[in-house]
């Protein structure tokens, strides 16, 4: 009898639906060309509420709003274990004199520390200077009051001036059941300790995903437009990112100092190269360079960096100005794939570029080969239809998206010396060397770079990486007569 992984492996889209709806005590809903895979009964607007007792105790003094934005003495930050958050705890270290309180899931103070160190040396940004101003609080963004005692709520409450709502699960395939709980409630309860005792400033991550909706095709989006469409959504995080983004808008209105910084696609340290090689844009950039092939697609890939999006949100948060404002994080000079394809071969990799249809067949033909393959685990994204009969990547192509403009961010961070590198050779080479000095790239799909070029634009640090990574290959018996050249290069 095959065992359960294979019978899993082996049930058609449909059925792999329904039984994770019956896991999940949901209805099952078949995936067809006609009928999208989102819940019929799903109504994102009746989604957006915020129980009554969520509001400031008593009229907010702007005087002593505007000290503590600027002079904060405590924050709160959650997502502190995630990738943009280890920035932010870097960043508010750096530029305020703060503790930096940090929601993390641990059995213990000192298990909480451990992690929260991990995740910053795990970017290169550890300081052990800073260890007696992160204050780890044993918690969890999904349970009320943060999976804090009463009393322990209302004493942080107490401490607090400012809050940094980073933390979110961020899924493309999950539906918006499995996401409200983290997404959606983990929000509400934020707003809660925004309002208890003194009322604190809440600085909101959320996402350009909030304008998915098929009605903001064509138009420009600046950061004032409303939030008020939802048709055509079909992505679970889109939904509950549009669905707490107004939870924030309800608690704005009630008098809770709030902001919100709209973040797209995040890529690696701009100064480092250092990435999160477990999110959704590298983890296709490596299935692109495994097969050797990259869909012909405009699908847009407005990345900024970790360290501009973090310095952005820090540096806009402790301006008394910012309050109550939406501003946009994503990348003011947005490329495609198809552009991103080009320049990578640029660099030397045998990147070809095939029509998006061909590039998913042969997705699936690749995972048809290798059921172990992280990457499959994706490919509902890319094979799923809905509308028209088009898949995700097909619907959000540029020509069938807004433009987001983020004119009045980029207004808002002048003088600040804050800005977005742009994304050129040298900064997608820098990416691309630390895929290759973390070891993300394997070996055989390193012969087909050109190592002359990829040194010159790699960091001083990552020079050594180019040459280990050749002499590595050399050891290997590979054929690599682009590589040849750097035994006489004087490296």
């Amino acid at each position: 009898m095959n065992n359960l992984s294979e019978r899993l492996a082996n049930l058609s889209p449909e059925q792999r639906s329904q039984l994770l709806s019956r896991l999940r005590g949901g209805v099952a809903v078949s995936p067809t060309k006609d009928r999208p895979f989102v819940p019929k009964s799903l109504d994102l607007k009746a989604e957006v509420t915020l129980a009554d007792e969520i509001r400031p105790q008593a009229p907010v003094d702007l005087a002593q709003l505007e000290h503590v934005v600027t002079n904060p003495t405590a924050v709160f930050v959650t997502g502190g274990t995630g990738f943009l958050g280890a920035f932010l705890i870097q960043d508010l270290l750096r530029h305020t004199a703060a503790d930096v309180y940090c929601l993390t899931r641990a059995n213990s103070v000192g298990e909480a520390k451990t992690r929260l160190q991990q995740n910053l040396s795990r970017y290169e940004i550890w300081q052990p200077a800073w260890a007696s101003r992160i204050v780890p609080v044993l918690g969890d963004i999904t349970q009320p009051l943060l999976g804090l005692t009463e009393a322990a709520f209302g004493a942080l409450s107490q401490k607090l001036d400012a809050i940094y709502h980073s933390a979110a699960m961020l899924n493309y395939i999950l539906p918006y059941s499995a996401l409200k709980k983290p997404n959606v409630q983990g929000t509400q309860e934020i707003l809660r300790l925004a309002c208890q005792n003194k009322t604190k400033p809440v600085h909101y991550v959320s996402s350009v995903a909030v304008f998915e909706s098929s009605a903001y095709a064509g138009r420009v989006l600046t950061e004032a437009d409303p939030l008020d469409s939802t048709e055509g959504m079909f992505i679970g995080y889109s939904h509950s990112k549009w669905v707490a983004e107004q939870v924030m808008l309800l608690g704005r209105d009630r008098g809770i100092p709030i902001t919100i910084h709209r973040a797209s696609f995040i890529s690696g340290d701009s100064n480092t190269g250092i990435t999160n090689t477990n999110d959704f844009v590298c983890m296709m950039l490596k299935q692109c360079f495994r097969m050797g092939v990259m869909p012909d697609l405009t699908f847009m890939l407005d990345a900024s960096p970790v360290d501009y999006v973090s310095r952005s949100i820090v540096y806009l948060s402790m301006q008394p100005q910012s309050i109550g404002h939406v501003f946009h994080l994503q990348h003011p000079q947005a490329i495609t794939l198809k552009t991103l394809g080009s320049a990578y071969r640029l660099l030397g990799l045998d990147l070809r570029q095939i029509p998006y249809r061909e590039w998913v067949a042969a997705l699936k033909a690749d995972a048809a080969q290798d059921a172990e393959n992280p990457f499959n685990r994706l490919l509902p994204f890319f094979t799923q239809e809905y509308e028209e009969g088009l898949t995700l990547p097909e619907l959000n192509a540029a020509e069938r998206r807004p433009t987001i403009s983020c004119e009045a961010t980029l207004n808002a961070l002048e003088g600040s010396g804050i800005v977005c590198p742009p994304p050129d050779a040298r900064m997608l080479g820098r990416f691309l060397s630390y895929f290759i000095q973390s070891g993300f790239l394997e070996l055989p799909l390193l012969s087909r770079l050109n190592p002359i070029l990829l040194y010159v634009i790699a960091t001083p640090g990552q020079k050594a990486i180019a040459l280990a990574v050749f002499l590595s290959l050399v050891g290997l018996g590979l054929s690599l007569p682009r590589w040849q050249p750097l035994l006489s290069s004087g490296l």
